[in-house]
Parts: C-alpha cells; sequence; structure tokens
C-alpha cells in the first residue's frame, strides 16, 4: 500500500512536469522574434527586398536580354533541311482527244534530299542599328524605372514609417492622459461624496476618461495595422512581429536650399529621364519607318545531296550535290505609297511625347514648389507651436489650479486638457511633418539616393 501511493505521486509530479515543459515548448515556438528597426535600416531592407524593386530589376534582365535578342539580327539564318518522298510513273497523253494516247513513263519512285541554306542581311535600310539602338534605348529606361521604383518604395516607407512613430508618441499622450483622468474622476467622486460638485460633474469625467479610453484604443489598432504595412513593404516574415526604433535621430533636415536649386535638380529626375529616352525611341522608330524606302542586300548560299537528278528527263538515277552562293537585292516598290502614312504617324508620335515631356515638366514645377512651400512654412511652425505647447501647459496649470478651488466647471478643465492634449501633438506632428516633407522634396527633386 506505502510502494503503490509513493508511485502515483512520483506520477503525479511526473505529469505535472510533463505539461509544464509542453507548455513551456508550445510558447516559445508560438513567440514571435520582434525586429526593431530604424528609419535608414528600413529603407534600406525595402530596397533590398521589397517584391516591386525585385521586379524591375528582373525588367532590367529582360531588356538586356532584348538587346542580345536584336544584335543576333545581325547573322546568318542557317537552314538543315531533309525531304524523303515517293512518287508515281509519269503519264503523258498526246492524243487529240481528251485523256487519248496515254504513255506512261516509268520514274524513279524514290527522292532523296537534304540540303542546307544560310542567309545573312548585308544591308537592310539600317533597320537592325536602329533595332539596336531602340533596345537600348529601352534598357536605360528599364534601369531609369527600377530607380524610380526603389525611391517611390523608400518614400512610401518613410511615409509608413513616421505614421506609425507619429501615431505612437500619440499614444504615449493618450496614456498619460487617461492616467490623468482617472485621477481626476476619483477627486470628482470625493468632491461628490461630500457635496460640493453635481453628478453632472462626475458624469462629465467619466464621458472624458471613456472617450480618451476609446481613442487610445482605436490608436492602438491602427498602429498595429500601420506596423503590418511597414513589414510588408520591408519583406518582413509574416510570424515575426516589427517595432520601430523611436530613440534614433530622425532629425534628416539639413536645412532648405533656394527653390530654384531644387528645380535644377528635378529637371534631371527619373520622370524627365524617362521621358527624354522615350523621345529618342520615337526619333529612331521615325528612322525604322523611313528605311522602309531603302532597298535590302542579302548574301546567301546553299548546298545540298539529291537523288535522283531530275535536272535531266528522264532522270538519271544518281546522287547529285550542288551548290549556289549569291547577293540578292530586293526594292519595295509598294512602300513609296504605303509608307507615307507610317512615316506622318511616326512625326506625329514624336510631338506627342516632346508635348509629353513638357507636361511631365510643369506637373514637375508645380509638385515642388507647392513642396517647397509646405516645408517653409512647416519650419516656420516650430516657434509657434513651442509657444503653443508653453501657453497650453500653463493654462491647463492655472484651470486646473482654480478648478481644485472649485472656481471652475469641469468642462473648462476639459477644454483646458484637449487644449494641452492637442499642443502636445502638434508639437511631435510638426517635427514628424516636416522629416517627411523633407523626404517628399529630395524625392521630387530626384536627390532621395544621395539624402
Amino acid at each position: 500500500m506505502f510502494l503503490k501511493t509513493t508511485n502515483s505521486k512520483e506520477d503525479c509530479f511526473l505529469k505535472i512536469l510533463l505539461i509544464f515543459l509542453i507548455a513551456l515548448a508550445f510558447n516559445s515556438l508560438q513567440a514571435q522574434e520582434v525586429h526593431t528597426v530604424s528609419l535608414q535600416e528600413a529603407m534600406k531592407l525595402a530596397k533590398e527586398n521589397n517584391k516591386k524593386v525585385l521586379k524591375s530589376q528582373m525588367d532590367i534582365t529582360l531588356s538586356e536580354q532584348n538587346i542580345k535578342e536584336r544584335k543576333e539580327l545581325r547573322l546568318p539564318d542557317v537552314q538543315l533541311n531533309g525531304m524523303y518522298s515517293r512518287i508515281t510513273n509519269i503519264t503523258e497523253f498526246k492524243g487529240d482527244g481528251f485523256l487519248s494516247g496515254k504513255e506512261v513513263t516509268k520514274a524513279i519512285p524514290e527522292i532523296y534530299e537534304v540540303n542546307s541554306t544560310f542567309k545573312m542581311p548585308i544591308y537592310v535600310g539600317n533597320k537592325i542599328n536602329n533595332a539596336i539602338k531602340i533596345a537600348n534605348d529601352e534598357s536605360e529606361i528599364a534601369k531609369i524605372k527600377s530607380e524610380k521604383i526603389e525611391n517611390d518604395i523608400e518614400l512610401q516607407v518613410v511615409a509608413n514609417y513616421l505614421a506609425v512613430y507619429k501615431m505612437m508618441e500619440l499614444q504615449k499622450i493618450f496614456e498619460e492622459n487617461i492616467k490623468e483622468e482617472k485621477s481626476r474622476l476619483k477627486e470628482v467622486q470625493s468632491m461628490q461624496k461630500h457635496g460640493t460638485v453635481t453628478k453632472n460633474e462626475v458624469i462629465r469625467a467619466e464621458l472624458q476618461l471613456s472617450d480618451r479610453e476609446l481613442n487610445a484604443l482605436t490608436n492602438s489598432k491602427n498602429i498595429k495595422i500601420a506596423l503590418h504595412d511597414l513589414k510588408t513593404l520591408i519583406q518582413i516574415p509574416e510570424n515575426e512581429e516589427i517595432a520601430i526604433d523611436t530613440t534614433s535621430n530622425l532629425d534628416e533636415m539639413n536645412g532648405l536650399d533656394p527653390y530654384d536649386f531644387y528645380l535644377n535638380k528635378a529637371m534631371q529626375n527619373e520622370e524627365m529621364r524617362i521621358a527624354s529616352q522615350e523621345l529618342k525611341i520615337s526619333k529612331t522608330e521615325l528612322q525604322l519607318v523611313k528605311g522602309n524606302y531603302l532597298p535590302t542586300v542579302d548574301f546567301f548560299g546553299n548546298y545540298g545531296f539529291y537523288y535522283p537528278n531530275y535536272k535531266f528527263f528522264p532522270p538519271n538515277p544518281y546522287l547529285y550535290t550542288l551548290g549556289q552562293v549569291g547577293i540578292e537585292a530586293r526594292f519595295d516598290l509598294s512602300a513609296l505609297y504605303k509608307n507615307k502614312t507610317k512615316v506622318a504617324k511616326a512625326n506625329t508620335k514624336i510631338d506627342m511625347q516632346k508635348m509629353q515631356t513638357e507636361i511631365v515638366k510643369d506637373e514637375i514645377q508645380d509638385q515642388l514648389f507647392k513642396e517647397h512651400t509646405q516645408y517653409q512654412e512647416i519650419l516656420e511652425k516650430f516657434v509657434v507651436v513651442d509657444k503653443a505647447l508653453d501657453l497650453a501647459e500653463e493654462n491647463y496649470r492655472i484651470v486646473k489650479l482654480k478648478y481644485l478651488n472649485q472656481l471652475v466647471l469641469i468642462t473648462e478643465m476639459v477644454d483646458a486638457d484637449n487644449a494641452l492634449l492637442q499642443a502636445k501633438y502638434n508639437k511631435i506632428s510638426t517635427h514628424l511633418d516636416a522629416v517627411l516633407k523633407h523626404y517628399e522634396l529630395m524625392h521630387t527633386a530626384g536627390m532621395l539616393s544621395q539624402s
């Protein structure tokens, strides 16, 4: 009986230990690794891992392969042909009537042919050179587009990162304010017990606390959504968590240069370079179309083994070889009247591309002027928001003191509290807006990769 009891206790202990180990292992498996990244690290990860960036790099590879394909047009076309067939005898009708005077000549029933041919372009109206030139320009566009996609993704990462940063700072303000509201609610409830305030004051304090808690809850969920978006941008695995480094220095601003400085840079940004390359392609396509007016000259040759010899009749039952080499020239006379519309169309396309370049230029100038002006406005706000925060803090201190002495209603206390919260948020928001606007200005000016 004693031994049985001891075994039972040991079994119970082992089971508890096993359950604990299983739970511990399960928790360790479920625990997600947290990646804390700075803004610069997030931008770097996006350039290396973002799927849109990787796809743009594949487009570059494809364009380079297209250049090789166009260059291969200069190489000769070589074919090897073989044929085997059986034929019937040759029947001739030599009479005056239909199918009369039938005379049959026996033919050699089997025919074999093995031959090779080649054809190499000597001159095709400079079409091959122009095709290669277009492929080179298209490859350059692919590289510029890849650069633009990288910069667009980087700016998107910056905007997302700063949005998370802003919401996290707002969350801190909410949490501090909630503590303050809870403390105030206790004070109001104590005053009500002593009959110094009405029930309405308590309800107003409870509503204010409830409103702050709801705002904090909504903001916390928005932070999770924004962090998930950021994780997708920089391609952090789904089973891993991400956090931003709020201790790193975000002050990327080096002062604001004159508008003309950014404008000169912007005239060489990705969009302008793409428009320029597309104009070059349109001009080359015009030369390609004009090549239809010119003759084409090819060098050709063939050589083969044939059986039987049908060069004679009746055919000789002998294997023979025959080769040929020469130059072939062709001139398409129909191009003299058919190609005019194609040339006119190509000229129209050039004019359209020139107009598109001007449109892009105007859009860049407008966007740059807007961002430069907004950046200047934000910088000028720094002094204002600092002063506003000082005033809001002093106002809150005075109103709180009056409220504790029952000289003002809780509505004035709530107004002062809201004003202070807004002033704190405005200061943080203005600083982060300035950082974002700096990056937007660099992006439009084509200087983001240099910042």
